[in-house]
C-alpha cells in the first residue's frame, strides 16, 4: 500500500491536483484507491463529481448526540465501525471518505484521532491512499497522518507560497509522520519560471517534481461549480499531471529524501 498525501497553502489547487491523481491512478490500473477529503470544509467530492451522505465530523456529532443510547446489543465500538462503513462511497473507480467539519462548537482533535484511526484501518484494503489535506499545518501538527510515502506540497509560482511549502517540510522533520520521500509541485505555473522564483525553490530545499500550467477547462469547471472528473483527459493540466506521475511512481525511489 502507497499513500500520496496532497498538502500546501489554501489557493494553490491541492484538490485539483488529488482528483488528477487519482484519475491517473485509476485509468493505469493502479489497484484498489482510497481517496481521503481531510479537509474540514469537504469539497473534493466535488471535483470528482460523486456525493456524500456522511462524514467523519458527522459521526463525531451523532456519537455525542447518542451517547450510552446505542442500538440494542451493539457495543460502541460496533456502531461506530457500522457508521464509518456506511459513510465509505464506493465507485468503479475509488472510494471517498470525507472528513467533514463536526456542527457543533468545540475542538477538531477528537475528529482528527477519529480520522488516523479509520484510516490505519482501512489503508490496509487498499493499494493506493490519497490524501487531499486541508490548508496550512495545523493537521500536520495533529498528526492525522503517520505515514507518507509521498508528500507532494502544492504551491503557486510565487516567493510566499514556496516559503510556506519550506515550512511545511521542516515541520514535517519535527513531528513523528514518517515521510519516504518530499516533492514541490508548482500548479498553475508556466516556464520559464523567474530567477526569484528558483532561487526560492533551491533556498527552501525541496525538490521540485514539475509544474503544471493554468488550464482554462478546469477553471471554467471550478468556477461553475462543476465536476472536472469528466473533462480531465482533454486538459493540458492532466497531461502535464501525467509526466510528473509516471516520474514519481518509476524514478522518485531514487531521490529519497
Amino acid at each position: 500500500m502507497k499513500t500520496i498525501a496532497i498538502a500546501g497553502k489554501g489557493g494553490t489547487g491541492k484538490s485539483t491536483v488529488a482528483t488528477m491523481i487519482i484519475r491517473w491512478l485509476s485509468q493505469q490500473g493502479a489497484g484498489s484507491i482510497l481517496a481521503v477529503d481531510a479537509d474540514s470544509n469537504v469539497n473534493l467530492n466535488q471535483l470528482l463529481g460523486v456525493e456524500i451522505n456522511s462524514t467523519i465530523g458527522g459521526i463525531r456529532e451523532e456519537m455525542k448526540t447518542l451517547g450510552n443510547n446505542l442500538p440494542s446489543g451493539m457495543s460502541k465500538q460496533q456502531f461506530l465501525e457500522y457508521k464509518i462503513h456506511c459513510s465509505l462511497l464506493e465507485t468503479p473507480q475509488f472510494d471517498l471518505i470525507a472528513m467533514g467539519r463536526p456542527e457543533g462548537p468545540g475542538c477538531y482533535c477528537y475528529a482528527n484521532s477519529l480520522l488516523r484511526d479509520v484510516l490505519a484501518t482501512l489503508s490496509q484494503n487498499y493499494d493506493y491512499v490519497v490524501i487531499d489535506n486541508e490548508a496550512g499545518m495545523e493537521h500536520l501538527s495533529r498528526r492525522t497522518t503517520q505515514k507518507i510515502d509521498y508528500l507532494l506540497i502544492v504551491s503557486d509560482p510565487i516567493i510566499r507560497g514556496i516559503q510556506t511549502s519550506g515550512k511545511i517540510s521542516r515541520l514535517i522533520k519535527e513531528l513523528d509522520t514518517r515521510v519516504d520521500q518530499k516533492f514541490l509541485i508548482l500548479n498553475r505555473a508556466n516556464n520559464p519560471l523567474p530567477d526569484s522564483v528558483e532561487k526560492a525553490i533551491h533556498q527552501e530545499k525541496i525538490p521540485l517534481l514539475g509544474i503544471i500550467p493554468e488550464d482554462n477547462q478546469i477553471m471554467h469547471r471550478d468556477q461553475a461549480g462543476l465536476p472536472i472528473w469528466p473533462i480531465l483527459d482533454n486538459c493540458q493540466a492532466f497531461k502535464a499531471l501525467e509526466n510528473l506521475m509516471t516520474k514519481l511512481i518509476l524514478f522518485g525511489g531514487e531521490n529519497k529524501q
